[in-house]
């Protein structure tokens, strides 16, 4: 594999195989693998950059289209986007057919996933990784390769003879450039009242103030958040409604960080675009401590609520560090209720310290406070991801249960001590991914797994709703990391 180059190649020794000029069409390409069904931020943002600099960046998004060898086959840099593992684990697939085709250009990894996996990724042939506030170090790094300096130190670039930390300086944003992506008909779309509408994405802040032990953003971020200008924000509002969006997701990992902030943003979409529709993610003491701009929101137009729960039980929220209880969550649900907001939780369902009992607390719980709709069935299959990096790879408690480390799935392996609890999460996940092929109504797969976790066959289980009933706003894509 070839390392960072310190001088542009000679494209006179190579005919038809480089681009002659850097800023020429298709010299850079940014190549997004899977951002949660939506349209990727991670390649629009930067790709902003570029343009700004001069640079005439090309696009590829390979969750939605088929990878393309001739937009890749000339470029001299590409840029992969890792804002989470599974993007991570599909990237490196990239970056080796990549070597294939055009083994002399230059390969670098940014997001997330890039600075907690820059030992691996180097190893396995990147030339540079950048994490934090990468934008800005992206456009310096492709600068310095242009002008043949790529050898000299650059803050933010991670390469195997230049360690470095990850960019935290707050940046002066370009407006996200979308123009070379696929349309938002390609992506996850808005199920509301029996229709399907069409969604857009962005982000009003990166980071965040907490420090969950399974987040991937804390190693990184270290407990800070830097907001996006608002009218940066709203100008990329504006380009996605004139593109088709009725509906925005701002995909903030917690969009409460910087409340005034966040009013502010929405205020202004809201004047100008008055029925545009919009949903974000916080967590549940930000949902008790801001309750009372929930009706706000409501009234502005937010249709539901994600907030990671995670669990109910006390000794798996300590450890994960998720600062609230389950009197906590109750106490959320009934303030969005009252705001006329729907709060959709996500669950870490499987970890090495939930109980069987703790599960079923779960699905109570579910049952209990109608949010059988309101969670995506996959929900109650996730197991518990321990990347390289995580702060959970580390804690005392998770080392009794920790195996090693898979190279292959980027994580570490981990056993429950309660074989059953392993053999359940086997059952789950196959149930829900065999229903959702056959396209069980959601509230039947419910139903079946709270069979399995009692024990019992799930195949003659019904649920008690009507298939015929208006569902609660949700993505046409489950969340996944």
């Amino acid at each position: 594999m070839t390392g960072p180059s310190t001088s542009p190649p000679d494209a006179a020794a190579l005919p038809g195989s480089q681009p002659l000029d850097w800023r020429a069409d298709g010299a850079i390409v940014l190549i997004s693998c899977y951002e949660l069904g939506h349209q990727p931020i991670g390649v629009a943002l930067p790709m902003g950059f570029l343009g700004r600099a001069g640079f005439a960046a090309r696009a590829l998004d390979i969750a939605v289209s088929e990878f393309d060898d001739n937009r890749v086959n000339s470029a001299r840099f590409v840029g992969i986007s890792v804002p989470m593992h599974t993007a991570l684990r599909l990237g490196v697939r990239v970056m080796q057919r990549i070597r294939e085709i055009n083994p002399d250009c230059h390969i670098c990894f940014y997001g997330l996933y890039a600075a907690l996996n820059s030992d691996f990724l180097l190893e396995q042939g990147a030339d540079s990784c950048l994490g934090g506030e990468y934008d800005a170090p992206l456009v310096s790094l492709v600068e310095a390769l242009e002008s043949g300096h790529s050898a000299d130190p650059l803050p933010g670039v991670i390469r195997r003879d230049q360690p470095a930390t990850p960019y935290l300086e707050r940046l002066e944003f370009a407006v996200p450039s979308r123009e070379d992506l696929p349309p938002l008909t390609e992506y996850a779309q808005l199920l509301h009242e029996g229709d399907c509408h069409t969604a857009g994405y962005t982000e009003a802040s990166r980071g965040c103030l907490h420090l969950c032990t399974h987040c991937p953003i804390p190693p990184v971020y270290g407990g800070r958040f830097f907001v996006v200008p608002t009218e940066v924000v709203v100008e990329d509002i504006a380009r996605q409604v004139e593109a088709g969006a009725t509906h925005i997701t701002f995909g903030d990992p917690d969009f409460l960080n910087g409340p005034r902030h966040s009013i502010e943003v929405v205020r202004e979409m809201h004047q100008r675009f008055p029925t545009l529709t919009f949903d974000f993610t916080a967590k549940i003491e930000h949902l008790l401590s801001r309750g009372d701009d929930l009706p706000e929101f409501g009234r502005l137009g937010c249709l539901f609520i994600i907030s990671a729960v995670e669990s109910l039980s006390p000794t798996v929220l300590k450890i994960l560090d998720k600062q609230h209880t389950a009197d906590d969550v109750t106490a959320a649900i009934k303030r969005c209720r009252q705001a006329g907001v729907t709060l959709r939780p996500t669950w870490v369902a499987f970890t090495p310290w939930t109980t069987l009992d703790d599960y079923l607390q779960v699905l109570e719980f579910i049952e209990t406070n109608d949010l059988v709709d309101h969670v995506d069935p996959v929900q109650f299959s996730i197991r518990l991801l321990i990347p390289p990096g995580s702060w959970l790879a580390e804690h005392p408690a998770t080392l009794p249960y920790r195996g090693r480390l898979d190279e292959t799935a980027l994580s570490w392996t981990w056993a429950h001590p309660d074989p059953r609890m392993d053999r359940l999460q086997r059952k789950v996940a196959k149930l829900v991914e065999q229903d959702a092929t056959e396209e069980v109504d959601p509230a039947t797969t419910f139903a079946r797994i709270r069979e399995l976790a009692h024990g019992r066959s799930p195949d003659e289980a019904q649920s008690a709703l009507a298939p015929d009933r208006r569902r609660a706003p949700r993505l046409s894509e489950s969340w996944f990391c």
